[in-house]
């Protein structure tokens, strides 16, 4: 992976701050965001020329009334029942946008897994497992983060489960 560059070891968004502080290789890819497209997820992978399979979307579920992260591929969706599962809870909704933005310190469509305001516990699908590198917003729309799955979950304690369907 590329080094780190020094706008982001000085600033940039609390996900990328978060990955300088605790020294983990990272990637930082930008790309021009068109508000037209239908999906945050799909537009990242095309813009970078990644899979869909290696890029993850951030999503924020209620778990028996609990803000939990759900991190999946943007080539699937989430399977509720199994991020209750995952986090033996009972049921799952998804949250409410404004809530789910003003929880993590993120609007929608840039909500990292990474630097929220307040952490949430959170689930990776565990088929990040399958490839040397993922990436996840990096804390805005158009700014993705590229790196290893095991440093995702070390920096968000994630618990790794099957939550993701094709």
């Amino acid at each position: 992976m590329a080094k780190k560059s020094k706008k982001q070891q000085s600033g940039g968004t609390p996900a990328t701050v978060a990955l300088t502080a605790a020294g983990v290789d990272h990637t930082v890819h930008a790309y021009d965001h068109d508000p037209s497209h239908p999906s945050y997820g799909e537009e990242a992978a095309e813009a970078m020329g990644v899979s869909p399979d290696r890029v993850f979307k951030t999503l924020v579920a209620d778990v028996d009334g609990t803000l939990t992260v759900a991190v999946v591929p943007v080539s699937g969706t989430l399977n509720l029942k199994a991020l209750a599962a995952a986090v033996s809870g009972k049921r799952a909704a998804m949250a409410d946008p404004a809530l789910a933005e003003r929880t993590t310190g993120y609007v929608r469509g840039g909500i990292s897994p990474l630097g929220q305001r307040k952490r949430l516990r959170t689930v990776l699908d565990d088929s990040a497992g399958a490839h040397a590198t993922i990436c996840v917003s990096a804390g805005r729309r158009g700014l993705e983060v590229e790196l290893a799955p095991v440093d995702l979950a070390t920096l968000t304690e994630a618990v790794l489960a099957p939550i993701g369907r094709d």
